[in-house]
């Protein structure tokens, strides 16, 4: 499925209108304060508005376990875990392979995902798991690592991501959940 976007442009001048209608109902002392610095390299509003706009191309990419697992075994597809170094050795679904979401950069990302941007690929973190102990300790719902490894990746121009929507226990993967010796 492709998803047709709008300008980047709209996009930042939709969020900027939501955020000016959220600063009316913001208490008196957040309105007196100083604008902060503005970086050049950090567009908030861009994000949200990204952010926004895959909402409903995230829900049409969400799979079962069985789903997932099938798809990610297809040649060509990568299995991308965007946690951190520790928590991929300690643990993570066979065949994945590790680059943590902070050091994603065009570079990172064409060395791991290589050249076609329309490569296959599928996502999980933390909160697809029911165990609640490292490494896949629960995150908070609205900080769920999917969300922004979705969000990045299509930032980046790879739009062919897809992501495990079901919850599992490490022991229902069986072979297909790797664990560290240590």
């Amino acid at each position: 499925m492709t998803c047709a976007q709008p300008p980047i442009a709209e996009f930042r001048k939709a969020a900027l209108s939501c955020a000016g209608a959220l600063c009316l109902v913001l208490p008196g002392p957040a309105l007196a304060q100083e604008a902060a610095p503005s970086n050049p390299q950090i567009d908030y509003a861009g994000f949200l508005a990204r952010a926004a706009a895959l909402e409903p191309v995230r829900r049409d990419k969400l799979l079962s376990w069985e789903e997932f697992a099938e798809k990610a075994r297809q040649e060509g597809a990568l299995l991308l875990d965007a946690r951190s170094p520790w928590a991929f050795a300690q643990g993570h679904i066979r065949g994945a392979v590790n680059l943590p979401i902070s050091d994603f950069t065009d570079a990172a990302l064409a060395e791991v995902i290589g050249a076609n941007p329309d490569r296959p690929i599928y996502i999980y973190c933390n909160n697809n798991f029911t165990d609640n102990r490292a490494p896949i300790v629960t995150k908070r719902v609205d900080m769920a690592l999917n969300i922004q490894t979705f969000i990045n990746l299509h930032g980046y121009g790879y739009t062919n991501v897809w992501e495990l929507g079901a919850m599992v226990s490490t022991s229902q993967l069986g072979d297909d959940w790797v664990e560290s010796a240590g």
